[in-house]
């Protein structure tokens, strides 16, 4: 099993842009979300079951997950929220394991929205790296990018882990309150620390 960091932060803190930067450099990445759309395409392995539990309205046009309105939903029913996890979390977590164990990079980042929150993974991952942004960013990057309103923003902000609290779990921190280039240099710091761990336990593996 290759040396794995999971990567993780609130909404908006820029996660995905963190883990292009990390791949770049030759880092293997695997990300849930990325996974978890795989399964809710059309012909995705989750999509029977989806329409099984909650009926073809929330299926759209294409024949994939209407994302808009499974969000709405969950966000309303916790119970809904709970059977949705039950289907995914499975499919999700079998695929994650698999494409970390079959990466060939020299350490693979595994990039989990909810790490801490779930308590996801622990026997995977090595070391927690977590994105940081000041909540008022998290706010305006995710407003930006995903067309909601502020108050669907702290919503979402207020079912994950505390800022402080994610911060505490932290084995790494990559502050982006800054421009891109001040994430790319830290980004570049971690990836040759990253490079010299993995190295580490690919030799005492080779020991013991």
């Amino acid at each position: 099993m290759p040396f794995c960091v999971g990567l993780t932060g609130g909404i908006g803190s820029g996660k995905s842009f963190a883990a292009r930067l990390f791949q770049a450099l030759g880092a293997g990445v695997v990300d849930v979300d990325d996974i978890s759309h795989a399964l809710t395409r059309p012909g995705g392995a989750a999509i029977q079951e989806i329409i099984r539990q909650f009926g073809r309205d929330f299926i759209a046009a294409d024949g994939s997950l209407d994302r808009a309105r499974m969000r709405e939903l969950v966000f309303k029913d916790p119970q809904a929220k709970d059977r949705l996890e039950a289907i995914l979390h499975p499919l999700i977590g079998q695929q994650a394991r698999d494409q970390v164990a079959h990466a060939r990079e020299p350490y693979v980042l595994l990039v989990v929205p909810l790490l801490l929150e779930k308590n996801a993974y622990h026997e995977l991952v090595q070391r927690i790296a977590v994105v940081d942004c000041s909540e008022q960013m998290q706010i305006e990057r995710t407003m930006r990018r995903s067309s909601i309103s502020e108050s669907a923003v702290r919503a979402i902000m207020a079912s994950q882990l505390a800022r402080a609290d994610r911060l505490a779990k932290a084995d790494d921190i990559l502050h982006n309150d800054g421009g891109e280039e001040a994430l790319r240099q830290q980004v570049t710091r971690l990836h040759l620390h990253y490079l010299s761990l993995a190295l580490g336990a690919g030799q005492q593996g080779r020991l013991t």
